[in-house]
């Protein structure tokens, strides 16, 4: 068992990783919600997407997921990090759209109004 520092420092540690800037080569970092209430709400196919495209681009982003961003109702949700650390949060994202984030704003640099929390549309 560990104590109450110890999973202090873990937390930290983890944070840290979440959080540490871009390296030179990388532009964006993704970050898509998986946890049951984005699955549910169809993250598998968004991050699948997101990853292909990025893949077949060439891009130098990070994609990652993670667990429950907290907006059950906006899932699927899909955090853009750029080098400067702003984030830009979209929400209700599809397959469509994530396509749409891949080529406008990682490939751009164009953030979608629309599609981010307070502008979504259903």
């Amino acid at each position: 068992m560990k104590s109450l520092e110890d999973l202090k420092k873990i937390r930290e540690e983890a944070q840290n990783r979440m959080t540490m800037r871009l390296d030179d080569e990388q532009k964006y970092r993704v970050v898509v919600g998986m946890a049951t209430c984005g699955i549910a709400a169809g993250a598998r196919p968004v991050l699948n997407t997101i990853v292909e495209e990025v893949a077949k681009e060439k891009l130098p982003v990070t994609v990652l997921q993670t667990g429950c961003i907290g907006l059950y109702t906006l899932e699927p949700i899909v955090e853009v990090f750029d080098k400067e650390g702003n984030k830009t949060t979209y929400v209700l994202v599809d397959v469509e759209k994530a396509k749409e984030i891949v080529r406008r704003h990682l490939i751009q640099g164009e953030v979608i109004e629309d599609y981010t929390v307070g502008k979504y549309k259903k």
